[in-house]
């Protein structure tokens, strides 16, 4: 077998076993039961760092989704949302105190992760800050970085899980279907407030990820 033999079927196999790797989740317990640890591991990540960009960042680069693990945030214009009114005691601001409004997404190459809704109070932040939040799309955390926040998660739910309640107690386990595994779009969600150094909030985010963080498919 000749050089240019060799590495043709070199070549053969690196892409027979990358499309291999990326194929289509299938249904099945195996499958389910993969997703659902993934799924939890990246639950368990976004609740133990700060930033939930950087934590994205990490876990597209850790799976492949992009030639470059960079997260790029998608400014989703023209559905503002006014801040509930009970959530001004979460924020500790009064009824009268200015607060600004982001929607998001978060995406890494082709693949939205996350959709993010997010109300902060800009006479907390620097006047750079909010200046590059108002007139750039660069994710909200690393645009704050500077304040050294730290986030409190007030809600983490898995809005989809791939195995029923019980399956570790013997319940019924779906069964298995040719054919790809059907995943709703929205996965996984978080309410949470992030602080200042000086344990002052300033914004509440509500970030809804996607089934595009399962988009490298079964390995």
């Amino acid at each position: 077998m000749n050089s240019r033999t060799i590495l043709a079927a070199t070549s053969f196999a690196v892409m027979a076993a990358a499309a291999q790797a990326r194929e289509p989740w299938s249904d099945d317990v195996a499958s389910r039961t993969q997703a659902l640890a993934l799924l939890q591991t990246l639950n368990a990540d976004l609740l133990s760092h700060p930033s939930a960009t950087l934590t994205l960042e990490r876990w597209c680069g850790g799976h492949g989704l992009a030639p470059e693990a960079k997260i790029l945030a998608r400014r989703v214009k023209g559905q503002d949302k006014p801040l509930p009114d009970a959530e001004r005691a979460t924020l500790g601001i009064g009824p009268d105190e200015p607060v600004r409004y982001r929607r998001v997404q978060l995406a890494c190459g082709e693949h939205v992760l996350s959709e993010a809704d997010n109300w902060y109070v800009p006479s907390r932040l620097t006047p750079e800050m909010n200046r590059i939040l108002d007139s750039t799309d660069q994710p909200f955390g690393k645009v704050v970085q500077a304040l050294h926040f730290r986030r409190q998660t007030l809600n983490a739910d898995l809005l989809w899980s791939p195995l029923p309640a019980g399956w570790e107690m013997d319940a019924p386990l779906p069964p298995p279907h040719k054919g790809p595994l059907a995943i709703p779009h929205e996965v996984l969600r978080h309410r949470a407030v992030l602080y200042t150094e000086a344990n002052q909030p300033f914004s509440l985010v509500v970030e809804t990820y996607t089934s595009e963080v399962l988009a490298f498919g079964r390995r």
